[in-house]
């Protein structure tokens, strides 16, 4: 039967969470150091990260799946070609994170910074954020449809060829984002930030519901008042 192994506090090597993996147990690490360590191509399936230092550590190909990262600061890290179906992402700051072409499928990331994150070709299938900061990330071509999204700050991102159809924006941002090809029919754009929105780009938001108010700012780079 596989074991549950905690390891709290420690700066592991490779050979560490190889030898743990190749076991067959699942590791709970807690506060400790795995900054730039490259784990690439390591079966990490189940395990859990609370408070670890992950920054600008390699997670390129490894097997992530249902594994949990609770505040763990893993800024400039990478996770490209990994496998993070049904992972969940809570807390902590994964800025300028590399999840390019990354499986995301029903993978849950909430309360966490972004900031810089490029997602260019991963697979979001039943993906779900809330409470994220996403400024300046890269997610071109994702497909947010019929989501419900929280909290999600979008100012300054590339979002070219984003799939917002039947979207609902819930005290969100996107502001001074990059929205060209995107589409926005039925979506509910009522409770987002579109500062910076001209009527010159006004196009991409093309069939979705917005306020009076935003109308209102809209008419107003005319001249002209709504009542």
């Amino acid at each position: 039967m596989n074991k549950k192994i905690t390891l709290t506090a420690q700066t592991l090597r490779r050979a560490d969470l190889e030898g743990i993996s190749k076991s067959g147990d699942i590791a709970l690490l807690e506060d400790c150091d795995l900054s730039e360590m490259n784990l690439s191509e390591i079966d990490l399936s189940g395990w859990h990260f609370a408070r670890c230092r992950l920054a600008r550590t390699s997670f390129n190909g490894a097997r992530i799946d249902e594994t949990s990262f609770t505040a763990c600061r893993a800024a400039g890290a990478s996770f490209t070609g990994s496998d993070l179906q049904e992972a969940v992402i809570e807390g902590g700051d994964f800025s300028n994170t590399n999840f390019r072409g990354a499986t995301l499928t029903h993978t849950k990331i909430t309360n966490c910074k972004m900031t810089g994150s490029d997602f260019t070709e991963a697979k979001t299938l039943g993906l779900s954020i809330e409470s994220v900061l996403l400024v300046l990330a890269v997610l071109p071509r994702l497909s947010f449809r019929k989501m419900t999204l929280k909290e999600v700050d979008f100012s300054e991102a590339d979002l070219r060829g984003c799939d917002f159809r039947d979207t609902v924006f819930e005290d969100c941002s996107l502001r001074d984002a990059h929205l060209p090809e995107c589409r926005f029919e039925g979506a509910d754009l009522r409770n987002a930030d579109l500062g910076g929105i001209k009527l010159t780009n006004a196009q991409f938001y093309k069939g979705a519901l917005i306020s009076k108010r935003q109308a209102a700012d809209l008419l107003g780079q005319l001249g002209l008042k709504v009542l």
